[in-house]
């Protein structure tokens, strides 16, 4: 956004003149709203502009400060309409809807049922009085239904490029549902994962990735998967995604000053970044890793545009093996890129806005054209070896050969383009992608700032990322241990490290490390511990030395925390058998049954115990 957008309108006539009236419409209610607060804006202006640090090379944006509020898109389509109206068109801007759009009702005129296979369980969605719903349910061989399981879907997650998915609410909770639809094949099929487990509605949608789905939620930061009236504070991913938040523009440009010849600083503009900050703001949803990891104290929502995003969250991978190149495209954009050779000889200018506009995108038939024109940015005609006939026969565009699709194994009916962009197919990888990060032993640090790749990284992140690579990667055991080994001395009262040290007392077998184990995990959970495996593996130890009052208060501990959590209902039935409370322990049954109807050996238990409990 220039700074000329700010003061005015790009669209003439009337129509430029109504643009205008909805700008200040819009900057009037927002302000109205906020009338305690106009005199700190306009000091704090001042105030956020003298604290810019004057040594760095990073463009100061003032909207960066964790206390800026955000003002939502509807505000800043007052003044930039046009803008605006062409980004609703985009996958971003259609990144999320509610399930009772018109064209969501459209596509299931008639029901859909799928088979699952595995299970020989069905789910079916359909249409009822202008919503959608799912339903999991099983036939016995007879064709009686044996359960139905029923849920109203709420969000549509996704703009359909590939597909979209559907979320259900369930007790304040968002969970998948069963059943996405898949745009290429026009067709209703089985959500990513669920082929092959037995999900049914319990998968839940935690806020870490929701985050990139949506413009602004409204998590409950203390239960994981749980969220507070209204779910969302905007639905779709909004302005203040990439450019920040706005209280500080909207309050300036509406009191008329003067934007100073550097330039609007109360908005962030990723064109005026340097093209690694710039990425950060993309690769906060579009580069995963071997492992994403919150750095300590932080939450995904703490993430500003125009900051570094390893402040907030950190991105590692194991180093790709030179005997088995990586071959899988699924949110690896970032670090595909800087792979090229188109990157790595621009000097990192070369970024993810250099080709792509997050305001428009071509539309299909236009695409190749499009593209083939940024390619010319750098490129001539005469930088293809291939004989213009030749080119001409294969539609001509660069893409095609350079950056080709390549299907998703994790995710059916889907492709994504692979972003290391080749001058042939067989290009190998150059050398920078089998090497480690100098600081992380055996790993690649892969959203480090540049400059400053031989920082430390907390030990509570590498005990994180080391220990959630453990299970494929057992060699990472040494360095998970030495951290933890020196987080023992220096953090001993941190819930991660209590629970880490449990989980190393208890593998060593004997009574005396479940003791230690025992003792580790009550810290835990008293300190404020929110990992449910926390609970769950603390019950179980208080049941194996018999203090089963114990056991069953931090199984309803663990239920209050994460009542989806099946295990916690089981193991609560369990301990009131022991104690030999058959009627609370049918009610811990029931109550599993009835989140989870799907799970056959309950029922048949349920059947048992209400047998044996009936009067003769």
């Amino acid at each position: 956004m220039s700074s000329q957008e700010c003061r005015t309108t790009t669209t003439e006539g009337d129509s430029g003149v109504l643009h205008q009236r909805k700008m200040w419409f819009f900057c009037r209610s927002f302000l109205a709203s906020r009338a305690s607060t106009s005199l700190w804006l306009t000091a704090s202006i001042v105030a956020l502009g003298a604290a810019v640090d004057a040594s760095s090379s990073e463009p100061e944006f003032q909207n960066t400060s964790p206390g800026v509020a955000y003002v939502g898109s509807q505000v800043c389509s007052g003044c930039h309409m046009a803008v605006y109206e062409q980004y609703l068109k985009t996958g971003m801007g259609r990144s999320m809807s509610l399930a009772t759009a018109p064209a969501q009702l459209e596509r299931v005129s008639a029901p859909a049922t799928i088979l699952q296979e595995r299970t020989q369980q069905y789910f079916q969605v359909y249409q009822e009085r202008q919503h959608l719903y799912q339903s999991q349910y099983q036939l016995s061989p007879e064709g009686k239904e044996i359960f139905r399981n029923t849920h109203r879907l709420e969000y549509v997650i996704g703009s359909g490029a590939n597909g979209q998915s559907y979320a259900v609410r369930r007790e304040g909770a968002l969970f998948q549902a069963p059943l996405s639809y898949y745009s290429k094949p026009r067709k209703w099929d089985l959500s990513p994962g669920f082929e092959s487990s037995d999900v049914g509605f319990n998968r839940p949608i935690l806020s870490g990735c929701v985050v990139c789905h949506s413009g602004r939620t409204n998590p409950d930061r203390k239960r994981a998967g749980f969220y507070r009236q209204p779910e969302f504070l905007e639905l779709a991913i909004g302005c203040e995604n990439c450019h920040g938040p706005g209280q500080l523009h909207v309050a300036e440009r509406s009191q008329g000053l003067v934007v100073p010849g550097t330039g609007d600083r109360t908005i962030v503009n990723p064109a005026r970044l340097p093209g690694w900050l710039s990425d950060n703001i993309c690769m906060n949803c579009h580069q995963t890793g071997d492992t994403r990891v919150l750095q300590p104290g932080k939450d995904y929502f703490d993430f500003r545009p125009g900051k570094p995003l390893d402040e907030t969250v950190g991105i590692f991978r194991v180093p790709y093996d030179p005997k088995s190149p990586p071959d899988e495209d699924l949110l690896q954009h970032y670090s595909s890129m800087v792979l090229s050779k188109c990157y790595r000889e621009s000097r990192r200018r070369l970024s993810c806005i250099t080709c792509h506009s997050p305001h428009s995108e071509p539309i299909p038939q236009q695409a190749s054209a499009y593209y083939r024109r940024k390619c010319l940015g750098c490129h001539t005609e005469r930088s293809c070896a291939l004989p213009a006939a030749e080119r001409e026969r294969s539609g001509d565009h660069c893409s095609g050969c350079h950056l080709p699709k390549r299907d998703i194994r994790t995710i059916a009916h889907s492709a994504l383009t692979n972003h290391r962009i080749m001058a042939r197919l067989e290009q190998p990888l150059p050398e920078v992608a089998f090497q480690s990060s100098t600081v992380l032993p055996s790993l690649v640090h892969v959203n480090a700032v540049p400059g400053r790749q031989s920082q430390p990284v907390p030990q509570l992140t590498q005990l994180q990322v080391y220990g959630e690579l453990l299970s494929l990667h057992p060699d990472y055991r040494q360095h998970y241990l030495a951290i933890l080994e020196q987080l023992s001395r220096s953090m001993p009262e941190h819930p991660l490290v209590l629970s880490s040290l449990a989980r190393k007392a208890k593998l060593e077998g004997t009574s005396e490390g479940k003791s230690q184990a025992l003792r580790y995990l009550s810290k835990a959970v008293e300190s404020g511990s929110t990992n449910m495996i926390d609970y769950q593996d603390l019950a179980d130890l208080l049941a194996q030395s018999g203090q089963t009052d114990q056991a069953i208060f931090t199984l309803k501990q663990g239920i209050a925390l994460a009542p989806f959590h099946a295990i916690f209902h089981k193991a609560l039935a369990l301990q009131y058998i022991h104690k030999k409370n058959y009627s609370e322990a049918l009610q811990a049954m029931k109550r599993h049954l009835e989140l989870f109807p799907e799970d056959a050996l309950m029922r048949k238990l349920v059947r048992q115990a209400e047998a044996a409990s009936a009067p003769r």
